[in-house]
């Protein structure tokens, strides 16, 4: 079974208000979206993420740009302005996800 990266796949940006973070996921090619529409789903975020992302998480696919929108709440400890995080906004956060693997099968 062999796994890649979404680093490898992907593009991310990132946003938050408050303590939401928005991630967008955009593929580097149609077959790469395909996959990370298949295998980044909800449970897998939540799953990757642990304890950081105390609430929900939705993925959200955009089809007619071959991307995800993935809301993740209760993510950044309360916010910037809130949280004890060092870097409580969501720009880590995104840059985390790319780290996350996914089987290709």
């Amino acid at each position: 079974m062999s796994k890649v990266r979404l680093v490898d796949i992907a593009y991310a940006r990132s946003g938050d208000k408050g303590d939401i973070s928005d991630i967008g996921l955009m593929a580097k090619s149609k077959e790469s979206y395909e996959l990370i529409k298949k295998k980044v789903t909800s449970d897998r975020v939540k799953q990757f993420f642990g304890d950081m992302v105390k609430g929900s998480v939705e993925v959200y696919p955009m089809d007619n740009i071959d991307a995800l929108e993935i809301v993740m709440r209760e993510a950044l400890g309360g916010g910037a302005t809130r949280g004890l995080r060092i870097d409580g906004t969501g720009k880590p956060i995104c840059q985390a996800l790319l780290r996350m693997e996914i089987e290709t099968d």
